[in-house]
This record gives C-alpha cells, structure tokens and sequence, in this order.
C-alpha cells in the first residue's frame, strides 16, 4: 500500500498563508505512484485535514483522523510551516513524543537555526574554530549583532550606531525574513523599526550591515548520508533595499541559477554549505543565505541565515535549484521521506 504523507503548513507566523503556498507545490512535486499525500493546515491548536471537500480534525494524540467511525494514520509528516511551530522545533518535539517521522533536523536543530541572535554566535565560534583547524575551502565570516528582547531595558541609539555602523539591518530574532524586517539608514529610524520587529517577535536582532552579492545554497542528505548541494542562486533585487516579502513573492528580484559567480567560488560556497549541514546535524532540505564580498574569484564568504523549511512553490528558490541540477524534485523527496522510515 502507498505510505500516508501529511504535508503540514499554516503555522502561527505571518506567512501562514505562504506556508500553504509551500504545501501546494510540496502536493504537486510528489511522487504519487509512491505516496498518497493530504495537506493538514495547523493555527493554534487546531489541525485539520480536507479530504473530498470536508474537513476532519486532527486528534493529536495520535495524529490521526476518523472517517464514518474509521480512524486513519499517516505514516510520515513532511513539514512546510516558515515559522512557529514548524521551524522552532515545536512541532519536532511533538511529533518525536508519539513517535512520528518527519522530514526537518530535530528539536534542537530547529530551535538553533530559528533564533538569529544564537545561531551567529554558534557560526561565530565554528568560524573561530576553522581558524584553528582551517578547512580545504577556508572560512566564512558572520556579522556584528545584538538583541534586544521585550521588557529589557533597551541600550541607547546611539551606542548601537556607534557599534554596527549604518545602515543596519533590524530583524525579528526569532521569525523568517519576509516581515517585520527594515534597512535603518539613520539613526532616527532605529526605535521605530525595533518596534515594527518586535510586532514580529519578542526578541529583536540588530545586524551590521553586509554589502556584496547575494546567493543561496540549499543541500540535502542523500539516503547515503552524504550531505548534496544544489546550484547556487543569486538574488538581484530590483526597486526594493533588500530581499523582503515584495522581493520574494511579488516579482522584485532577478534569481539566476546557477549563480554568475567563480567557479572556485561556487565550490567553497558550496563545501562551506555541507561542513554546516553535518556540523550541526541536519536532516532534510535546508537553504543557507550568504553574502560574498571582495575580490571576485577570492570573496569572503560571510553567512546571513540558515534556513530548514524553505520555500517549497514552483517558483522558489529549491525547486529552482533542483530544476538546475541532475536531480528530480520528486525523487529529493523521496529520498527524505524514505530516510526516515
């Protein structure tokens, strides 16, 4: 019989409604000959499954559902949620406690990669490691940043400018990068976007700013266990500071794969990207978001952010990136759902 896959999306975050996005093209890039795949959509505590026009809730002590007093199980959960609960390990936590395969790294993982401010200072410390035990494909750089968190007293302006420089990028600490994110350009502007963050999350990362190219990378553990890469991607934005929610979804930004990049720079982008990925014990499909800067062929290779649920719509950047390699969508997924199982 086929395995059961629920592709769970929604999410408690501002791109509910992109996580759906993502499922749909999950839904589609599947291999249906292999697996019958049903979309479950989670806000708050509520998770249900459309099947056949109808809406049957989600018991989730056994994360199943019931049908004309028949209850049915699925057998693996591929996980599209960008944000809580799907990206901050919540939902990981969950599914190991009543022993559900999924497709994203674990608890820990997750909850590493979810929070900026803590995820730049483990890169931090790898990154001083290398210097100690230096790599074939040499380093990577991570840029200046402090947080501020909801309730703290906050630090001066002026002492953060002093320190980051401007322009500086404010983010949400623990949210994706599609809202609540702004270019501060003058000092002026700093109170007013840590408040648009904190709408996002109660911890707020203030980032020094990184000029250069843009390029993604995302990789994926073979059933071999080997760490793959994909064709790296270049972000041009056009009409917009950064690469934002216009920029992602509302066609401001050229994304050329592979990127217009060195071939030995591709290389390094690239083994830098699997160390990462076995480093910390990913699982899956994850996207890591560089800035390469200086010398074209000899760039320092500087990390903006890890990211373990990507997009998954036909237009995002993995499918993408897989279209440019010697892969099928279907069967990266495949592989994924089967490592598990």
């Amino acid at each position: 019989m086929k395995k059961q896959i629920a592709i769970i999306a929604g999410g408690d975050s501002s791109e509910h409604d992109v996580s759906l996005r993502s499922a749909a093209g999950i839904m589609s890039f599947m291999d249906a000959e292999k697996y019958d795949c049903y979309i479950v959509e989670q806000r708050g505590r509520d998770m249900h499954v459309d099947i056949d026009d109808k809406t049957y809730p989600i018991d989730l002590n056994d994360f199943s559902y019931t049908i004309d007093g028949e209850k049915h199980h699925f057998d693996f959960a591929y996980i599209t949620i960008h944000g809580t609960p799907g990206e901050n390990g919540i939902l990981q936590g969950y599914f190991d406690l009543i022993g559900m395969p999924y497709s994203t790294s674990d608890v820990l993982v997750e909850s590493l990669t979810f929070n900026k401010f803590a995820l730049n200072n483990f890169l931090r410390s790898i990154s001083e490691e290398l210097r100690v035990f230096p790599q074939p494909w040499g380093g990577f750089h991570v840029s200046d940043s402090i947080v501020v968190r909801k309730g703290m007293s906050r630090p001066a302006d002026e002492p953060i400018v002093e320190r980051l420089g401007l322009p500086c990028f404010v983010k949400p600490n623990a949210g994706g990068s599609s809202f609540g994110v702004t270019k501060v350009k003058t000092i002026e502007e700093l109170t007013p976007a840590i408040d648009k963050a904190m709408m996002e999350s109660d911890e707020v990362m203030i980032e020094r700013l990184l000029v250069g190219t843009e390029i993604t990378c995302g990789c994926f553990r073979r059933l071999s266990g080997e760490p793959t890469t994909f064709p790296i991607t270049e972000v041009v934005v056009k009409g917009v500071e950064f690469f934002d929610y216009e920029a992602k979804y509302e066609g401001k930004s050229d994304e050329i794969t592979p990127a217009r990049i060195a071939p030995e720079t591709a290389q390094r982008v690239s083994e830098c990207t699997k160390y990462l990925y076995e480093r910390l014990g990913a699982y899956g499909i994850i996207r890591i978001d560089y800035i390469l800067s200086g010398e074209k062929g000899n760039e320092e290779i500087n990390i903006l952010e890890i990211n373990t649920t990507p997009g998954m719509t036909p237009a995002s950047f993995i499918p993408q990136q897989v279209r440019a390699s010697e892969f099928e969508i279907a069967d990266v997924l495949s592989e994924i759902i089967e490592g598990r199982l």
